[in-house]
């Protein structure tokens, strides 16, 4: 699945739930409408939708901060399967 498939995906899913517009580089949690509950509800969308699993090495800050970031850690975590 090409990165520009996921930064969409993940685009929709963010806007969805966020109820703002997100370019790929724009920080998520500078909108002020992220939590903790939301963060984990993130994860489990990217598993699920992209069939990966993110794991405790992986829930580093820098790999959600933005569009772009979350869309190079699934195509680093599809690498290693």
């Amino acid at each position: 699945m090409p990165t520009d498939h996921v930064q969409d995906t993940l685009e929709r899913f963010l806007t969805d739930r966020l109820k703002v517009a997100l370019a790929a580089d724009d920080l998520i949690y500078e909108s002020g409408r992220v939590n903790s509950l939301f963060a984990m509800q993130l994860v489990l969308f990217i598993e699920k939708e992209f069939g990966i699993a993110v794991d405790s090495d992986d829930l580093d800050m820098k790999n959600f901060e933005s569009i772009a970031a979350i869309a190079r850690l699934v195509a680093r975590r599809r690498a290693r399967t």
